[in-house]
């Protein structure tokens, strides 16, 4: 060997185990210590309310009802979450005014049922009745849709992505306040069809459910596979793809832009419509402000699920309603905390913050950050 040659010491087992922890990413540090806290509450909360005393413990019985309650309800998220990742797949934006897309079309939706439960067609000829009342609040918010869409987004298209994010926020906006002074503040008890009520079951593989829930579950899986269907199996949603895909080579195509995203507005608003009744009928209430809370839970379960993504939403909206159904009592129960079902929007957000932390693409995502 060469003289003059330094020769290194090779490091101690100690150091290299240092100089590793030394090039871990604050980042990625930051993720583990909050994951660890997460897992040690979730933990210490599950015990603590699967050890309490008898008297004081839920039964086996109401855990179920829980988690049929929190399906039921994450069906309506994903209904509402489907018109959110139709959105954002094809236009790449937040449409926030879909929440209210969704409480417009319960609205409408409102005054004819209350007109039938009035007349007592609405329990004479429940099913005729509930048909014109579905088509209403589709049609309603169909037309809501793809109005915001003409005046609202069309104008912005091309401009940066922060404009139509903010001009949605505003659309939000006008909608709530025009909902609250032609309607009024007050909430209004939404008629549920005696059918429906809430003491009629049906018993499914062993499974006693009411019957709104199970109609709530059927809806959303009929929407998901028959949006699916639509979109990979018909002429417009391959069209819809296409513009998703990329908007200028799919007009030198042949495919008529507006038209397309018009049709994928269109249909955002028919899913929230259905949604909107559901609503109703399942909390028998619809109040100007009904929009904003579902809204931002099925933009938190399209974003869980993969935004942009049709099963991701659908996936996204399961989660989350079983989360919010399942996750108060589990939790916080254990901790004595007087009424842990009002934190159920803790759990909402929560989620939507560790989302975007940990995995911004979504369960069913790229796992990717990307701007919006």
């Amino acid at each position: 060997m060469a003289e003059g040659t330094d020769l290194q010491p090779a490091p101690s087992p100690a150091t290299a185990r240092l100089g590793r922890l030394q090039r871990l990413p604050l980042r990625r540090l930051i993720q583990i210590v909050l994951a660890i806290l997460i897992i040690g509450f979730v933990v210490l909360g599950t015990y603590k309310t699967l050890n309490l005393p008898p008297d004081e413990r839920y039964d086996p019985s109401t855990w179920k009802a829980f988690v049929i309650s929190g399906v039921a309800q994450g069906g309506i998220y994903a209904l509402i979450a489907l018109g959110y990742t139709l959105v954002y797949g094809v236009l790449r934006m937040i449409n926030f005014a879909h929440g209210e897309v969704f409480m417009m079309g319960c609205f409408a939706s409102f005054f004819f049922a209350d007109a039938y439960a009035s007349s007592g067609l609405l329990n004479r000829h429940p099913f005729y009745a509930l048909a014109i009342i579905f088509a209403i609040a589709m049609l309603t918010s169909c037309l809501i849709a793809m109005l915001l869409e003409r005046v609202a987004y069309r104008p912005l298209r091309n401009s940066p992505r922060l404009v139509p994010l903010i001009t949605a926020i505003g659309a939000s906006l006008f909608l709530q306040n025009t909902a609250f002074g032609l309607f009024g503040p007050q909430t209004q008890a939404y008629p549920v069809p005696d059918v429906l009520g809430g003491d009629r079951t049906w018993t499914i593989l062993g499974i006693t459910m009411q019957r709104i829930q199970v109609v709530v579950i059927v809806t959303a899986v009929v929407a998901v596979i028959g949006l699916t269907l639509f979109i990979s199996r018909t002429r417009t949603g391959r069209s819809i793809r296409a513009v998703a895909e990329d908007r200028e080579i799919a007009s030198l195509m042949g495919i008529d832009v507006d038209r397309t995203i018009m049709i994928t507005f269109a249909l955002g608003g028919l899913l929230a419509g259905v949604a909107g009744v559901q609503f109703g009928l399942t909390f028998g209430q619809v109040s100007p402000y009904i929009g904003f809370t579902p809204g931002i839970a099925a933009f938190t379960a399209s974003v869980l699920g993969g935004i942009g993504s049709i099963g991701g939403a659908a996936l996204g909206g399961l989660l989350l309603g079983l989360l919010q159904a399942v996750g108060p009592p589990l939790l916080f129960t254990g901790f004595n905390i007087p009424a842990p079902f009002q934190l159920q929007d803790v759990i909402t957000f929560s989620v939507l913050v560790l989302v975007l932390i940990f995995r911004p693409g979504g369960i069913l995502g790229s796992g990717e950050a990307e701007k919006v």
